[in-house]
C-alpha cells in the first residue's frame, strides 16, 4: 500500500486543456481497498473528494476503462490519471463552509474537517481550508507563500481538528515565533491499536524521511530531526486504547509515527497502520459481511485543543475543537461493547 507517488509527463488534451499524466501499475493494495482511499494514499496533496470528483468524470481510468469510487483495486491494475493543471500562483476564494471556533481582526480559528488538505499544491487548488478561508475572510497575512496565505501551521488531510489561520502579517510573525520556540501547546485526541500498557510516558525518538518512501516519515537514529511526544491514556476499550497526545515538537506526522514506533498505530491510518478503515466486525468480533458499512473510514486523530499568546490582545487563549461525529460514534460503539 505504502508505494511512492508515481512521475507524471505534462500534455494537452485535445480540448487544449493542461494536464498531469500519471500511469503506473499497482503492485500492493490493503484488504477492501477503494480506489478513491487508495489513489489518496498515493497522491497525498489531493483530497479524496477531488480524487473521486476526478473518477466520476473518467478522469482515471482502470485497465483503460472508467470505474467507480468504490471499485476495489488489485495487484496489477493499470492506472492511468489525467489531472487539470491550473494556476499555481492564485488561489480563487471558495464557498466552503467553516466550522468556526473563534475569530477577532487577527486570527481565525476553525475546526477543520477530516479529507480537506490545508493549502493547495502541486496543481492542486480547490476545496482546500485556504480556499474557504480566503472567501470567508477580507484579508490574510502573507503566510510562506502565495498558496499558504494565513497559514502558520497546518493538519495532515485526514486529521480533523484546531487549526490558526492568521489575518495580519506583524501578528503571523509573532505567532511563528512562538511556533517555533514550541511555546504554542497543542493536545491531540487518538483511537490507537492495541492496549496501551504506561498510563503515560514520553516518547523521545528521531524522525526523519522514510528510507525507501518518500510521502513518509519514520524514526530515523542516523540523521532524523529530534522529535518529542508525550501521551496519557484516557481509556482502554478492549483492543484500542484513546489517548491524549501532546507534541513537543512538530515533526511531519509525528504523533503518527511516534504511536507506530511504540507498537500501537493510529487506527485506521494506512500510511503508518495495517488498516484504512473499521468496521463493526472489528469492534463486536465475529465474521465481516463485504456489504458492512465501515465505522471509521480515516485516521483516529483530532487536533483537540490550541493554547498562544494572543500577540495583540496579550492573554493566553486556549481553542478547543469538539469531537467529530465519526470517531465520537467509534468511541462509543467500543463503549457499548466492551462493558
Amino acid at each position: 500500500m505504502n508505494e511512492q507517488e508515481p512521475p507524471f509527463v505534462t500534455e494537452t488534451t485535445e480540448d487544449g486543456v493542461e494536464v498531469r499524466r500519471y500511469e503506473f501499475t499497482i503492485k500492493s493494495v490493503l484488504e477492501d481497498a477503494r480506489l478513491d482511499s487508495y489513489l489518496a494514499t498515493r497522491f497525498p496533496d489531493y483530497s479524496r473528494t477531488f480524487i473521486k470528483k476526478l473518477i466520476d468524470e473518467n478522469g482515471i481510468l482502470v485497465n483503460e476503462e472508467p470505474v467507480k469510487p468504490a471499485y476495489s483495486p488489485k495487484k496489477g491494475d493499470h492506472v492511468l490519471c489525467l489531472v487539470p493543471v491550473v494556476e499555481e500562483d492564485y488561489v480563487p476564494p471558495e464557498d466552503i463552509p467553516l466550522d468556526i471556533i473563534y475569530e477577532d481582526d487577527y486570527i481565525l480559528v476553525v475546526n477543520k474537517p477530516a479529507d480537506m488538505v490545508v493549502h493547495p499544491s502541486r496543481g492542486h487548488q480547490s476545496g482546500t481550508l485556504v480556499n474557504a478561508v480566503a472567501y470567508h475572510c477580507q484579508d490574510l497575512s502573507e503566510g510562506t507563500g502565495p498558496l499558504r496565505p494565513g497559514i502558520v501551521h497546518r493538519l495532515d488531510r485526514d486529521t480533523s481538528g484546531a487549526i490558526m489561520v492568521v489575518k495580519d502579517n506583524s501578528v503571523h510573525q509573532e505567532l511563528a515565533r512562538q511556533f517555533h520556540d514550541r511555546e504554542v501547546k497543542k493536545e491531540y485526541l487518538a483511537v490507537c491499536e492495541g492496549m496501551v500498557d504506561l498510563d503515560s510516558d514520553l516518547i523521545d525518538a528521531p524522525i526523519g524521511n522514510h528510507v525507501r518512501h518518500k510521502e513518509k516519515m519514520a524514526i530515523r537514529w542516523d540523521e532524523g530531526k529530534t522529535a518529542r511526544t508525550v501521551y496519557e491514556v484516557e481509556e482502554r476499550l478492549g483492543r484500542f486504547t484513546v489517548v491524549h497526545c501532546f507534541p513537543r515538537s512538530g515533526r511531519t506526522h509525528q504523533i503518527r509515527v511516534h504511536m507506530q514506533h511504540l507498537g500501537h498505530s493510529i487506527v485506521a491510518d494506512p500510511k503508518y497502520g495495517h488498516r484504512n478503515r473499521v468496521y463493526m466486525s472489528d469492534i463486536a468480533g465475529g465474521e465481516h459481511h463485504p456489504a458492512q458499512e465501515p465505522v471509521l473510514e480515516r485516521q483516529a486523530l483530532h487536533a483537540l485543543r490550541l493554547s498562544i499568546h494572543h500577540p495583540v490582545l496579550d492573554k493566553d487563549m486556549t481553542f478547543e475543537a469538539k469531537i467529530p461525529s465519526d470517531i465520537k460514534r467509534f468511541i462509543e460503539l467500543l463503549r457499548e461493547h466492551v462493558a
